[in-house]
């Protein structure tokens, strides 16, 4: 039995604790990775749940800081490897702008090397995720990786799931990964497009990259459906998430 899918410990073992009616009860719960991820979005619901959360991006401060549940990791993602525990989930957000078709227009002025750089970081994302053995999703926009390796397995819109805004985004994702079904098929009036309107700054790139949270909500939910059917111990986080469960993988 996977470890996090109802692995029940004695109050002696090592775990968190789960309130479940008076009684103490533990549970062993794996840990989510996330790299090249510096906002730390699609993990906070896991994190809030009680899930240790692995977030690895070179922008952090070198080393390791915890800031509750989130362990943000600041290395070189070509020179680090996921610690030995079992893990739940993997995310990946490799740097796309030496890729992205929004870009195209100054791909030959980067020449090769970028793009090379670009699909080396994108190749060491998908290897640490075969590596993991767990479902994976691996993330970026409109880009050329189709052309060197193969079409996602699924593209959304951030309004889809409850974000007013557009950016198409595409998922490669694998290992029984559950895409959540959309809550809306047809983009409502007034979506906006500030994504591509947001002005020059330091962080613009940081901020254009943000996993929206209507979708990063709707992954932890398609991943607890099968602890709420079972009715399992859940922390208030965790079952206040739980409504609204994707029962299809298709993509959108």
């Amino acid at each position: 039995m996977e470890a996090g899918q109802g692995c029940l410990l004695s109050s002696a073992s090592p775990g968190r604790a789960r309130g479940n009616q008076g009684r103490k009860t533990y549970w062993l719960m794996s840990v989510v990775i996330s790299i090249f991820d510096r906002t730390g979005n699609m993990v906070k619901p896991w994190a809030e749940a009680g899930y240790t959360c692995y977030c690895v991006d070179l922008q952090h401060p070198a080393g390791e800081t915890r800031e509750g549940n989130i362990i943000k990791v600041g290395t070189d993602l070509m020179d680090w490897m996921p610690p030995r525990e079992q893990v739940k989930v993997f995310f990946a957000f490799p740097p796309c702008t030496d890729v992205a078709v929004s870009g195209a227009r100054w791909f030959k002025d980067k020449g090769l090397g970028a793009l090379i750089k670009a699909l080396t970081l994108f190749d060491r994302a998908v290897k640490l995720a075969e590596w993991c053995g767990a479902p994976y999703m691996i993330e970026n926009p409109v880009c050329t990786v189709s052309t060197y390796w193969r079409k996602p397995d699924a593209k959304f819109q951030p309004w889809m799931y409850g974000d007013d805004y557009t950016k198409e985004t595409w998922l490669w994702t694998g290992n029984g990964f559950p895409m959540p079904m959309p809550e809306l098929t047809k983009a409502p009036e007034g979506v906006s497009q500030k994504i591509w309107l947001m002005p020059p700054s330091p962080e613009r790139a940081n901020l254009r990259s943000a996993t929206p949270m209507g979708f990063a909500n709707a992954v932890f939910r398609a991943f607890h459906k099968e602890r709420i059917t079972a009715n399992e111990t859940l922390t208030s986080p965790e079952r206040a998430r739980a409504g609204g469960i994707a029962e299809t993988n298709a993509a959108p």
